[in-house]
């Protein structure tokens, strides 16, 4: 049973549609002076472009530093006179103060859970002996760092179970601090590796492997490009500068890379990508008692970028790998290889192509758990280990779920189920039974039921069938002038499925609607979906938004003045391009940690990853054409634009804060309408991983109320529910 306390009751039957107030003219803002520098101009291909606030790109100058505090004061002066940002405020705390776990990680005989007792900045790692033993502290991040900055996470056990390989990171950047734990002390050992990113714990004999960077330049480490990635073996007890190098490419320094191992430390397998083209696949035998190196022939499976193939395990009564492919199944497929021969004429498939996306395949107790994608939904099928007697598992419901991986000899495995309207249920699955037993749920602050969700189907622009979600209290009437939030990402071959997000709670309790659009660009069906939407067919993805926001208005779910949208990173970039496309089509608008330079990303940090997603202006003219067409920041022109709350953050260091700092400084530059467009930087926070609970908290709050002053609505708290608090 969920729990309803009195004043989630009282707020329930008190939300309807938040009255409308009359929008009047906005207090005029005096935005900061930014310095223009119009000696910068670049020649791309004959066509020469500006960039005027390309100083901002120095994010450790003291100019630098003065504009960002100058920023946020005149944001923080706007948002701080709204009269019910507090009342916001109050609220997301009471909705978020509710218990948080996820599924127990089984070492040995011990369990390590993620729980968070409802604020603390981060969740406490827990360790109990016996699945039915006691918890006690692992590792409390808060104890370690009380601004609540550091996010810790289990990289991975040693196959013994006696050790356990932790990432460390600070401010929410990037960068890890890899250090070893002993499980049978409970203790932190001496070893600490510096300036690994991306990177795992590949456990090996008596030490791992794992992936990092040369240390940084001075004053870099937060915006210099990172390059030249190697594979290092670590054993314990040895100072990092022992390590050994397993692998390296000395002619290109644009790679990711990264090292796995399998179950019984069989192989070690290499993948080596450059971006979201697809990646090649090697292995080495570890059978043979030693360590590869730069100079040992690591056995390719697969070459090139044009597909992805991933080894998930080694099946030793076999003597075959299962494998994860997308050749001849852009909607993937499970095959069987031998490493005795990997040529693609000999794999065998195990689970072939279906009509829906092959998101991934656990292994557990000698079985396989496929999970499917239909409709951007999750469906969990079990299999034997040759892929015979299918069994679909039953969910919870429509929704996302995760887990089911475990080791040859377990008997019993756990996953997670959520929705928009399910924070996350945790359920343990037995497999001689079948059967799944609920594990954890959280006691809610609110009552799910009150909330529907349904599924919809548009046309784009060219009349590609677009799937969308659409939330919203039960019973509301479409008056065409709700509150309405759409989300979306579009790229990267990811999937948006459902997921739950308090913060959404702020506007569906107000009568609101939150759509989530799944376009062209994500993995939502498979290889075609995604290049639909990648390098010189990006246009589609802003096309979908625009249609998306077009259908919701159409069918009188909201309208244009009462419509925000947002996204972040890869959909930060998609907000500022439908921005500068169609300013008149929404009222706010919340691009986060966008990409907004098209012409300069991969210049810093990890942007040569995207390379192979968006393409790049020093490659050719024809990219730099269709680039320079939707940049964001290049096509700001004088207008009209929706009332705009930028966000972004100064230990950001993958998509660095000059994107947002160059937009916003155009932006403000280019606004000819009232509405205000601001920026709000966040101190000692990155990309979003890791952020504390209180500085959650204040940027929602900080957003919701921006979100209702700017569509001309003030939410409504009861009286009684006032004095409750």
């Amino acid at each position: 049973m969920q729990k309803i306390t009195p004043l989630a009751v009282l707020l329930l039957a008190a939300c309807g549609t938040a009255p409308e107030t009359e929008k009047t003219s906005m207090e005029k803002i005096h935005y900061p002076e930014t310095r223009k520098d119009t000696t910068v101009v670049d020649d791309h291909f004959g066509t020469k472009v500006a960039d005027p606030y390309r100083w901002l790109e120095n994010d450790t100058s003291a100019e630098t530093a003065d504009w960002v505090k100058r920023q946020n004061a005149v944001t923080q002066d706007f948002i701080g006179k709204i009269p019910f940002r507090g009342e916001i405020a109050k609220r997301y705390e009471e909705l978020f103060n509710f218990p948080k776990s996820g599924a127990p990680m089984k070492v040995g005989d011990l369990f390590f859970t993620y729980r968070n007792s409802g604020l603390q900045n981060q969740s406490v790692i827990y360790v109990r002996k016996g699945l039915d033993g006691q918890d006690t502290v692992f590792i409390d991040p808060n104890a370690i760092d009380p601004a609540g900055t550091t996010s810790i996470g289990l990289l991975g056990a040693s196959m013994d179970h006696r050790y356990m390989a932790i990432g460390v990171q600070k401010a929410g950047s990037d960068w890890q601090d890899i250090t070893v734990w002993d499980l049978q002390t409970m203790k932190p050992m001496a070893d600490t590796l510096k300036w690994a990113k991306f990177s795992g714990a590949a456990w090996y004999k008596d030490g791992f492997f794992y992936s990092r960077y040369p240390e940084p330049a001075k004053g870099m480490a937060l915006s210099g490009a990172n390059q030249w990635q190697k594979v290092y073996y670590h054993k314990l007890g040895d100072p990092q500068e022992k390590d050994v190098l397993v692998w390296k490419n000395d002619e290109n320094p644009n790679l990711y890379v990264g090292v796995g191992t399998t179950e019984g430390e069989e192989f070690a397998t290499l993948y080596v990508s450059t971006g979201t083209d697809g990646f090649e696949q090697y292995y080495f035998d570890l059978r043979k008692g030693r360590l590869p190196t730069p100079a040992t022939a690591w056995t390719p499976l697969q070459t090139g970028f044009d597909h992805k193939t991933s080894i998930l395990a080694f099946e030793p009564k076999a003597g075959k790998f299962l494998v994860m492919t997308d050749v001849d199944a852009p909607r993937y497929r499970l095959v069987s290889v031998d490493p005795a021969a990997p040529a693609q004429d000999k794999w065998t498939d195990v689970i072939p192509q279906k009509a829906d996306l092959l998101e991934g395949v656990n292994t557990c107790g000698g079985m396989l758990f496929a999970s499917y994608l239909k409709d951007a939904t999750t469906r969990i099928f079990r299999y034997a280990a040759d892929g015979s007697g299918e069994q679909e598992i039953q969910l919870p419901g429509l929704g996302s779920a995760g887990g089911f991986g475990g080791q040859r000899g377990d008997t019993y495995t756990f996953y997670s189920f959520t929705s928009f309207t399910d924070p996350g249920s945790i359920f343990k699955y037995d497999l001689a039974t079948g059967k799944s037993h609920l594990y954890f749920r959280p006691e809610l602050q609110f009552d799910p039921d009150q909330y529907t969700t349904e599924q919809v189907f548009f046309n784009s622009k060219d009349g590609t069938r677009v799937p969308m979600f659409i939330v919203h209290r039960k019973g509301l009437d479409k008056t065409g002038k709700n509150p309405a939030l759409l989300y979306a990402y579009g790229g990267f071959n990811i999937s948006l499925s459902p997921s739950f997000s308090t913060s959404r709670m702020i506007l569906l309790e107000q009568g609101g609607v939150f759509a989530l659009a799944n376009l062209r660009g994500g993995g939502e069906y498979g290889e075609e979906w995604h290049k639909a939407g990648m390098k010189e067919k990006k246009q589609n993805v802003f096309d979908d938004f625009i249609a998306a926001a077009e259908y919701l208005q159409a069918q009188k779910w909201t309208d244009k003045a009462h419509l925000a949208i947002e996204g972040g990173s890869n959909g930060g970039l998609l907000v500022g391009a439908v921005m500068a496309q169609r300013p008149d089509l929404f009222a706010v608008a919340f691009p986060a940690v966008g990409v907004m330079d098209m012409l300069r990303f991969q210049k810093f940090t990890a942007g040569f990853g995207w390379v192979p997603e968006y393409g790049s202006a020093d490659n050719s003219k024809e990219e730099f054409e269709y680039l320079y067409k939707y940049s964001p920041l290049h096509n700001l022109k004088p207008a009209k634009y929706p009332a705009t709350l930028v966000f972004t953050a100064d230990h950001d260091d993958r998509v660095v804060p000059a994107h947002s700092f160059k937009f916003i400084s155009t932006l403000q530059q280019a606004q000819q309408g009232e509405a205000p467009v601001l920026i709000r930087v966040e101190t000692n926070a990155g990309h979003g991983a890791g952020k504390p609970t209180s500085m959650v908290i204040d940027e929602q709050a900080d957003k919701w109320a921006f979100f209702f002053k700017n569509v001309g609505v003030v939410p409504t708290y009861p009286v009684a529910a006032q004095a409750a608090k």
